[in-house]
């Protein structure tokens, strides 16, 4: 059955349209955003699809085609963070946010179906916070933009789930651009949609997941955060992302230990999109092999965020003649990307599988990223 099919069978008629919002890749800039700093993701083609019609009744029914006949009906008057359990929690929570933030919303039924890997580190969760968005922006016709969506977006996540997520998920989800990658300053917002034609260059970006999954609700991205803003202060910065490389040593020194890894990488990190984005601009993707290799290590020895599993991922890939690899996304499983020559991707996914067979681990899931474009409706 397709979705529409299925739509008209749980809820007795047609959705009104159909809106999509993308997974993304991180190409650089992982764990920069709480931070007040720079990242530089891309949006894969695989999205969560939200089929939609609107309820005049404050009615708010929720299916997923990945649960078969299970409709999880809510009070949109009634919802309260933390009273929705499991998946529902994530779409509930954008209608939330959108009441709180002052806008008149109400009911619908949605139908979600999603081509995104859940817990590989490829942001499901903000491709489907962002899908409701922009759904909700057009059915009660609230005027809001792609950045104001976002932060609505993340505010769902804060708050509602309890995740204390930065805003680079919800903006690659909105905003980015086909055959580009996002340069974004999360402080202000300010973007700039960066040329990334990884064909042009004889090139394919592989995404490796490891099939180990990860739950940043579980507490360590919150330690991690809570360790960051501990250390501006600390310095007496507005974040992390004010410190200087050149200072870098010299506040280092005035930081308890457990410190200055955390410190180290946020600094290190955002140096290193700032140098992609000068190869982009100058070179095209061919020579940011070693930037992402580089971000691996920090993540890995500074940030701890990476897994034996991963840290395989990244090993394998590089002996099989990758030209960079690292961890990407919130870390503790999910996914590695891969940079390597077209004409090597068969051989590089096929060393990796190789590997976790041998080291006893799940095959990984292989996948190959194509910027793609953000948040839009699709009928």
């Amino acid at each position: 059955m397709t979705p529409t099919s299925i739509f008209e069978e749980l809820y007795g008629h047609a959705p009104e349209g159909v809106w999509a919002a993308p997974g993304r890749v991180n190409l650089i800039g992982e764990h920069t955003d709480y931070n007040d700093g720079f990242v530089l993701p891309i949006a894969l083609p695989q999205a969560v699809r939200a089929y939609v019609r609107r309820r005049p009744d404050g009615v708010l029914r929720l299916s997923s085609t990945r649960i078969p006949g299970e409709v999880v009906e809510l009070d949109v008057a009634g919802l309260t963070p933390g009273g929705v359990p499991g998946w529902a929690a994530y779409p509930a929570a954008v209608v939330w946010t959108l009441r709180e933030a002052g806008h008149q919303v109400g009911g619908a039924d949605v139908l979600l179906d999603s081509d995104v890997p859940g817990g590989a580190g490829l942001s499901s969760s903000a491709a489907l916070e962002c899908a409701l968005a922009i759904t909700y922006n057009d059915i009660y016709e609230l005027g809001l933009d792609a950045n104001e969506l976002a932060l609505i977006a993340q505010r769902a996540e804060n708050e509602f789930v309890g995740v204390p997520c930065g805003i680079m998920d919800q903006m690659a989800s909105m905003a980015c651009r086909a055959g580009a990658a996002l340069h974004l300053d999360t402080r202000d917002l300010s973007a700039r949609h960066v040329p990334f034609d990884l064909a042009g260059s004889d090139l394919t970006l592989l995404v490796l997941d490891t099939r180990v999954q990860h739950d940043l609700a579980d507490g360590a991205y919150a330690a991690l955060r809570a360790g960051c803003e501990r250390a501006a202060a600390l310095l007496g910065l507005p974040a992390l992302r004010d410190l200087a490389a050149a200072d870098l040593p010299a506040a280092l020194d005035r930081l308890p230990a457990e410190l200055v890894p955390l410190v180290r990488h946020v600094v290190t990190e955002n140096g290193r999109v700032e140098q992609a984005l000068a190869e982009l601009e100058q070179h095209g993707p061919a020579t940011l092999g070693p930037i992402l290799t580089a971000g691996h290590a920090s993540l890995r020895d500074d940030y701890r965020t990476s897994c034996p599993e991963t840290d395989l991922a990244v090993s394998a890939a590089l002996a099989a003649g990758a030209l960079g690899a690292r961890m990407t996304g919130g870390g503790f499983g999910g996914s590695v990307i891969a940079l390597v020559r077209t004409a090597e991707a068969e051989p590089v996914a096929k060393a990796v599988t190789e590997a976790f067979v041998a080291a006893g681990y799940l095959e990984p899931h292989v996948y190959r990223a194509v910027p793609s474009a953000g948040a839009r409706r699709e009928s």
